[in-house]
């Protein structure tokens, strides 16, 4: 993941301060343990500034408001009580090329501060610190002890020390370029590396893109480079550092991850503050996504295969169980030739009443006949029992699987990452299985809300009806239960876990078979069979399908219904 290196924190206050100053602070929100939301409004807008201090993604910038779940951080309560109301007047660096953001605090526009908020964005040391007037500390995002750190601890009542100085040297307008290449070249090595080692305030990706913009492979050594090589990377050198003393960016999306300088830039964005929120967004919810993905995964295998093995178990009693006819015929037939046993017998051989052919019966040679007869016919009654008990176990376990395995293709069918509401279908199904009895609550931090959200995957039919397909049994509940109306079609994969699929149509609208065709390739797609060639696919009237009483999330029973043979592979490409 591509840090905040100077250059983007230094343009992301500048534009900060060109549209967000004076603003009146109204909330504040902490996202997670490391994201706060301020909400801000001016004359003309309101928004959200995000301060971060994860260690891998630590940034400042205008971003998405956030979800409508309770906050039970008392660092965001803290700061409100202090920041509620008043304006924030200043966004300033605490020195020249230190990561380190002043966020000035004042009854009005025009007086002094009456509180600092220090957002200190530098990587896994990133932290975000509240002070008064006098720069004591009144709660700090990360509270560090003296045991931890002898030389800069942060405690609350304790005064604000500002980090360690720079120590290297740090880039210069007014350097020649002789004396920059001397610093430079002065030890052989990488351009790269030498950059960076060189001078305070420069980071890799800044570099990388420099250094190739000039035509130059960042691993090509400094000895290596033609005179010409060295003018054009001065060049790329003084065209960053005029950048950040005339505050004139050029935001945009590169291959790697982003720029503000323009350079390698892919796409170009429309300002610096939404690039750098879409960026971080994207890439923490591709963390979260992956975790919690693997998680549930590794959840899910784990009690299916339990559930499996209980399944198999309890029929193999009910096997047994079949056998139990058998020990009342044997018990009869012993019964019908008491005559025929002999003390210290172990086995007796009878013919059978209705097929005649001989049947052995094993016999304990401590027990007369009669007492032989006596326990098959108790064998008989256990068994008999068994099935009875053991009947209504194996339905359940098995109605257990087939709830779970609908679970587990949902899971399936959420394979990557590309937009937010792919790990909000994925909350959904952890926040469904906590529900459910089958995660604890202190596993996760419940970030979604209890309703289903209606991001159901989108399709047009061939004449142009629309197609809506559940993510997770929430969403397919939703979509069956509640969204469906009286002239919609219901479709889903007979007898394979999937998701329940939504033909929309209006009062009177005649779908024609390519509309049939094609919603039946998509419910097919969206199952577990989605690589087969073809999968039949079951669909009728919302009104012929029903949840049964007591069901778990997702499970349906339907009647009157068509089959139409479905083709997921059609849809490989089209999707």
């Amino acid at each position: 993941m591509q840090p905040v290196d100077f250059t983007t924190l230094t343009a992301a206050c500048s534009e900060l301060r060109a549209h967000w100053l004076p603003s009146r602070t109204e909330q504040v929100f902490q996202r997670d343990r490391y994201t706060i939301s301020v909400a801000l409004r001016t004359l003309k807008q309101r928004g959200w500034l995000e301060i971060s201090w994860h260690p891998q993604a630590a940034r400042i910038c205008i971003g998405d408001p956030p979800p409508r779940t309770p906050d039970t951080f008392t660092f965001s309560q803290q700061l409100i009580h202090q920041l509620g109301g008043l304006a924030l007047i200043g966004i300033e660096a605490i020195a020249p090329w230190e990561r380190v953001i002043d966020l000035q605090f004042a009854r009005r526009p025009g007086e002094s501060p009456l509180y600092h908020v220090y957002a200190e964005i530098m990587g896994k040391y990133s932290n975000v610190i509240l002070t008064d007037a006098s720069n004591l500390i009144i709660t700090a995002a990360h509270q560090v002890s003296q045991q931890q750190s002898s030389v800069r601890p942060i405690q609350t009542g304790q005064p604000y020390e500002t980090p360690p100085k720079l120590t290297g040297p740090v880039p210069s307008l007014s350097e020649s370029q002789e004396r920059w290449q001397e610093r430079v070249s002065l030890v052989p090595g990488a351009i790269k590396r030498q950059l960076l080692k060189s001078y305070s305030g420069l980071s890799a990706a800044l570099v990388e893109l420099m250094v190739r913009s000039a035509n130059i492979a960042p691993d090509a050594t400094t000895d290596s480079l033609t005179s010409e090589d060295w003018h054009q990377l001065f060049e790329q050198w003084q065209e960053w550092l005029q950048a950040l003393k005339d505050e004139k960016y050029h935001p945009a999306w590169s291959s790697e991850g982003y720029t503000v300088m323009g350079w390698g830039g892919v796409k170009p964005a429309k300002d610096i503050q939404e690039l750098l929120n879409r960026y971080y967004t994207d890439q923490l919810n591709e963390q979260l996504f992956s975790q919690l993905r693997h998680q549930l995964s590794q959840k899910l295998n784990n009690i299916l295969a339990k559930l499996r093995l209980k399944a198999n178990t309890f029929s193999e009693r009910l096997q047994q169980s079949d056998r139990a006819d058998e020990y009342r015929q044997k018990a009869d037939l012993l019964m019908a030739h008491l005559q025929n046993w002999e003390a210290g017998m172990k086995e007796i051989t009878l013919l059978d009443f209705e097929t005649g052919l001989p049947v052995a019966i094993a016999l304990q040679p401590d027990k007369n006949a009669v007492q032989n007869a006596q326990g098959l016919y108790k064998q008989h009654q256990k068994l008999k029992r068994a099935r009875a008990a053991v009947e209504p176990l194996l339905a359940e376990v098995k109605a257990e699987i087939e709830y779970l395995e609908q679970v587990e293709a949902a899971i399936a069918q959420i394979d990557q990452y590309q937009i937010p509401e792919d790990l909000q279908a994925l909350e959904e199904i952890r926040d469904e299985l906590i529900g459910q009895g089958y995660l604890e609550d202190p596993e996760y931090r419940n970030r979604s809300s209890n309703e289903a959200s209606c991001n159901f995957h989108r399709y047009r039919t061939p004449s142009g009806f629309e197609v809506l397909i559940g993510r997770n049994n929430r969403q397919n509940d939703q979509l069956t239960f509640r969204v469906a109306g009286d002239y919609d079609l219901w479709f889903h994969a007979q007898e394979i876990p999937g998701s329940h699929v939504l033909l929309r149509l209006e009062p009177g609208s005649v779908p024609e078979e390519t509309d049939l065709q094609f919603t039946a390739n998509l419910a097919s797609y969206y199952s577990r069979a989605r690589q087969s060639e073809q999968v039949p696919v079951v669909y009728t009237q919302p009104k012929h399908v029903y949840k049964p009483k007591g069901a778990k999330p997702g499970i349906a029973i339907y009647k009157q219904e068509r089959i139409l043979w479905g083709k997921p592979q059609s849809m490989v490409n089209s999707k």
